[in-house]
This record gives C-alpha cells, sequence and structure tokens, in this order.
C-alpha cells in the first residue's frame, strides 16, 4: 500500500499541450481573478436576460483572450516557464487587489519596482503567505511535475494557429454582440481595466518600462530662441503696448456631426451663429483618444508620425510660446493635461471648489470661466489661456450640462447607456453641444468687454464620438478603421478687429478657406505659432491656416 501511494506521488502525468493551455486560461482568467468577479458583481445590474448574457460573456471573453495570447507566446519549451510566472505573479497580485484594493496601473507597478525590502516585508502577513500558497505555489508545483506532451512541429503550429482563429472569432463575436455593454461599463468604470489579471500588470509593467526608457532620453530642443516679431512685441516696460490674447479651448469628445454649423438639424449652436465666429466644417482629429490627440495638437509632428511617449521629452507649442515670453496658463476640467502641460503654470478646478459650478462630483465647463474676466483685465503681457474642458464626455452625458440646457428629450440620465434608448443618448448628447455652445459664446463675449487686447479665441475638440451608429458607441477605435464620427471634430475661431488690424489678417479670406478646405489637428501647431507672430524652427508656413491671408507688411 504505502509502495502505491509513493509510486502516485511520485508519478508524473502527461497531458497535452492545447489541453494545458486550456486549464491555464481558465485558472488565469476565471479563478484567478476574484477581486475583478467582486467589482463586476457590485457594479453590474443583472435587471434582465440581456444583462445576464453580458455578464456571462465577460469571463468567456477573457479567457478566450488569455488562450489566445498563451498561445501567440508559450511555444514548445517556452510553456513551464511562462505559466510559472503568470500563475505565482497573477497569485500575489489576485491576493493584492482582492484584500488591500490595489488597482496594477502604471503608478503601482512603478511602486513594485521602487520599493525596498523594509516595505515589501510589511506586506507579508499570514493570510498572505496560505493564499499564494494554495493559489499559486500548489498549482506551480503539480506543473513542474507534469509532462507535456507535443506533438510533431508542423501539427502542433496547425493547432496553435487554428487555437488562435479561434480565439479571435470567439472574442470577436462577443465584442459584436455586447459592443454597448463594454463600451458602456468601461466608461462608467474605467478602473477596471486595472482588475483584470494578468493583463493589467503585463501591460502596465511594459508601459513602466517604456516611460523609464523615455525618461532616461535628453529633452529634445526643436528651437532654444523662438522669437516674437519686433513689432510686436510687448513687455511691462511698454505699457501702452496692447498685449496679444489667444484664449485656446480643447475640447472633449465633441463631433462636427452634431453642430448645427455644419449642417446638423438640430439647433444646437445658437449662440455662435450669433457671433461672428469662423467655422471650420471639415477638420480631422490626430486621434480618437484623449491621450493621443491632445498631446499631438501641441506636437510638430504630423497624425502619422507622432509616438505619445516619444513626443514626451520634446518641446512643444506651449513651451515654444513660453521662450518666446508668452505667459502661458492652462486651465483644467478634463481628465488632465498628458503632460503637455508639465512645464507651464496650471490651474486645476477640483469637484470640491465652493463654485456654483461645481457639485462635489464634477464640474461643468463655466467653472474655466470663473474669475477670467479678472485675469484678463490685468494683463499687460502676451498672453496664451488654455481652457482644456471636460465637453461632452461620456458615458454620463447628462452631467456635462446644468438642467437649463435640457432641450432635447427625453435624454439619458445615467451613465449606463445599455439601459437607455438610442434616441435617448443622443438627446444627452445634443444637450452638452448645446451647453458647449453657450460656454465658447461666453467666452467671446468675455473677450468682447476687452476691445484694448488684441484677442483671438481657437476651440477644437481632441476627438469626436459614436452614438449608436452601425453599434458602435464612444470613441477610442484604431483610427484606421474607425468611422467618422469619432475622427471629424468642430473647429471655431474669433477674432478681435483690433487683432485682425494689427495682424492684416482677411477674415473673410480665413471664412472662406475655411468652408471650402479640409485641415486637421496637423494645421494647429503650425498655425498658431503664425496667429501669434513666433519665428521658432520647426514653423511650416504650408500648415498655417491663416498664412495665405495675412496680407504683407509693407512697413517692413
Amino acid at each position: 500500500m504505502l509502495k502505491k501511494t509513493l509510486a502516485i506521488l511520485h508519478a508524473r502525468p502527461t497531458l497535452k499541450s492545447d489541453r494545458l493551455l486550456l486549464i491555464a486560461a481558465f485558472y488565469l482568467g476565471f479563478c484567478l481573478n476574484f477581486s475583478l468577479w467582486r467589482y463586476t458583481a457590485t457594479y453590474l445590474d443583472i435587471d434582465s436576460l440581456h444583462t445576464l448574457a453580458f455578464a456571462v460573456s465577460f469571463p468567456v471573453l477573457l479567457m478566450a483572450t488569455i488562450l489566445l495570447l498563451i498561445n501567440l507566446f508559450a511555444w514548445p519549451y517556452l510553456v513551464k516557464p511562462i505559466l510559472l510566472a503568470l500563475i505565482m505573479i497573477s497569485s500575489v497580485a489576485n491576493f493584492m487587489m482582492f484584500n488591500y484594493g490595489v488597482l496594477l496601473d502604471v503608478s503601482m507597478i512603478q511602486n513594485v519596482f521602487e520599493t525596498d525590502t523594509r516595505e515589501a516585508f510589511a506586506l507579508v502577513s499570514f493570510t498572505g503567505i496560505v493564499w499564494v500558497f494554495f493559489t499559486g505555489v500548489v498549482p506551480a508545483l503539480l506543473l513542474t511535475r507534469l509532462n507535456i506532451q507535443y506533438r510533431p512541429a508542423l501539427r502542433e503550429a496547425g493547432i496553435r494557429v487554428a487555437s488562435i482563429l479561434l480565439c479571435g472569432v470567439l472574442a470577436w463575436g462577443i465584442l459584436s454582440v455586447f459592443y454597448k455593454d463594454y463600451a458602456s461599463f468601461g466608461r462608467a468604470h474605467t478602473e477596471i481595466k486595472h482588475l483584470i489579471s494578468p493583463i493589467n500588470y503585463i501591460f502596465s509593467t511594459a508601459r513602466y518600462l517604456k516611460r523609464q526608457s523615455i525618461a532616461s532620453r535628453d529633452f529634445k530642443i526643436l528651437d532654444p530662441h523662438p522669437k516674437l516679431a519686433a513689432s510686436h512685441e510687448t513687455s511691462d516696460e511698454t505699457p501702452d503696448a496692447a498685449p496679444r490674447v489667444l484664449v485656446l479651448v480643447i475640447g472633449e469628445t465633441a463631433r462636427a456631426s452634431s453642430f448645427a454649423l455644419n449642417g446638423y438639424a438640430r439647433p444646437t449652436n445658437p449662440q455662435l451663429s450669433q457671433e461672428e465666429v469662423i467655422n471650420f466644417s471639415n477638420v480631422a482629429s490626430c486621434g480618437t483618444a484623449t491621450a493621443i490627440s491632445l498631446p499631438c495638437i501641441f506636437s510638430a509632428k504630423s497624425r502619422t508620425e507622432f509616438s505619445k511617449d516619444a513626443e514626451y521629452k520634446v518641446q512643444n507649442l506651449l513651451d515654444l510660446l513660453k521662450l518666446a515670453n508668452y505667459d502661458i496658463l492652462w486651465r483644467e476640467n478634463d481628465a488632465g493635461c498628458k503632460s503637455v502641460c508639465d512645464r507651464v503654470p496650471t490651474e486645476k478646478i477640483t469637484v470640491n471648489l465652493p463654485s456654483r459650478f461645481c457639485d462635489g462630483h464634477n464640474c461643468i465647463d463655466e467653472a474655466l470661466l470663473e474669475n477670467l474676466d479678472e485675469h484678463l483685465a490685468t494683463l499687460t503681457r502676451n498672453t496664451v489661456i488654455v481652457l482644456h474642458a471636460i465637453g461632452s464626455h461620456g458615458p454620463a452625458y447628462y452631467e456635462r450640462y446644468p438642467e437649463a440646457f435640457r432641450q432635447f428629450t427625453p435624454d439619458c440620465r445615467i451613465a449606463d447607456l445599455t439601459r437607455c434608448s438610442q434616441a435617448e443618448i443622443i438627446n444627452s448628447y445634443d444637450n452638452t453641444i448645446l451647453y458647449t455652445d453657450f460656454f465658447l459664446a461666453e467666452a467671446v463675449r468675455m473677450l468682447k468687454r476687452f476691445p484694448n487686447l488684441k484677442s483671438s479665441l481657437l476651440y477644437v475638440s481632441d476627438h469626436g464620438e459614436s452614438l449608436g451608429e452601425n453599434g458602435r458607441y464612444l470613441h477610442g477605435m484604431p483610427y484606421a478603421i474607425a468611422p467618422d464620427n469619432q475622427k471629424k471634430v468642430p473647429m471655431i475661431f474669433w477674432l478681435s478687429e483690433k487683432q485682425a488690424k494689427d495682424d492684416r489678417l482677411d477674415a473673410n479670406c480665413v471664412r472662406q478657406h475655411a468652408a471650402e478646405n479640409a485641415y486637421s489637428h496637423d494645421n494647429l501647431f503650425h498655425s498658431l505659432l503664425g496667429l501669434l507672430r513666433v519665428d521658432a524652427k520647426p514653423y511650416d508656413d504650408r500648415l498655417d491656416i491663416f498664412g495665405s491671408c495675412r496680407k504683407p507688411d509693407t512697413t517692413l
């Protein structure tokens, strides 16, 4: 009897490679994601058969994704090392997320890399040891004892390719059926992506290492001495000279097709239509998400050349304007400037401000205009003020506009888009555009109250939005396959008479070009340098929207 028992303990079971990978995907995706499933159960309201089917599809989609990735990378003789690492790391990650509420984003991975031995041992507990032993060590030991049976090379490769294709088709099918649900739930609960193990720590670690690589580079200077044209210089020593002021409004998630100025049937621009603004009817974004489009707007690189990580250590538009003796102020009411404003003064609109525009949870964009007139009244130097608005950011569109702007009803009053009809979603979104119209008109009217300033305002959105067309919602699709609603953005320009005269800028010429020509975020870097009369090496007059409408200076 004893001999039989010892024989069993020393036995090395054999398992075919494809079956092992399937078991591993199930264990990693389902069994080592307790924190994810707890979070989903807490925030997903299962009130229909459709929602129940969506909930069931989530672990299936995750396991299909993990199986696809394992099949791609865990080839013979790499299977055990890769699976052992994934099991042990996922076991520890699962314990930390479930018991301490840890989110494995880039910042947390940075903490892991930079912690010392004392801090690490402070996290060790009896519960943690038991947890990791049973969910990590035991499965890892079983794996080490396992004989993996591989087929001949060509057949093994064929099975892997078939598995990858099957997983891809399964994932595509699930996303096709439940795209609206995933988009809505993911946008409303953005932190969930940091709970999906092992994808969370793999991608966060890759991003951390890439960021560290970039951080070690020298800051790239495009022009050490950008200069303002001599006739346009303004300083404290010349108080009678009119300062040049640009208010640059970067919108959020506004799509061109929902602006009445672009032909939309609904009256979403009643106030801007009463102002002498110039509407650019055909403008393409640099990306379909803020993380790409926002830094790209301020970069000298074109969309096809732009790399968010590479441009992090490169002089941007604000850097050049600052060196050209412009005062810069960035006011933030969105999710951050994505490193664009790191080297200029920044004011963050916080939700707990004592303001009639903030409710402790959310601030509408009028908060960006508070006390701005007082700031304008004191200006004696050339200034650029950037207002980064929250605009039409979804899925909680209803939080972006006050009650007075609930013109299109019934509107969707919840963040879960799956529980609203497409008509209700569109109504909510159109209300955000209606409020943006008011916000921009108010900014223009504020500038008009200071006729002594050479002032202008430029508004452009970072990207657009899908509202159910062809089953697509929100934004962030790969640019090559994204619909125009996610790529075509509104752009509005207003110019004071004083600046138009000073710059010899023909507003009618700009208006004609805006109506007839196609532009993109690629034009903004060069156009703003030209508009602000800054000579800098990266400037390309071919991309300056205003260049051909500027009359030559006969005094030179």
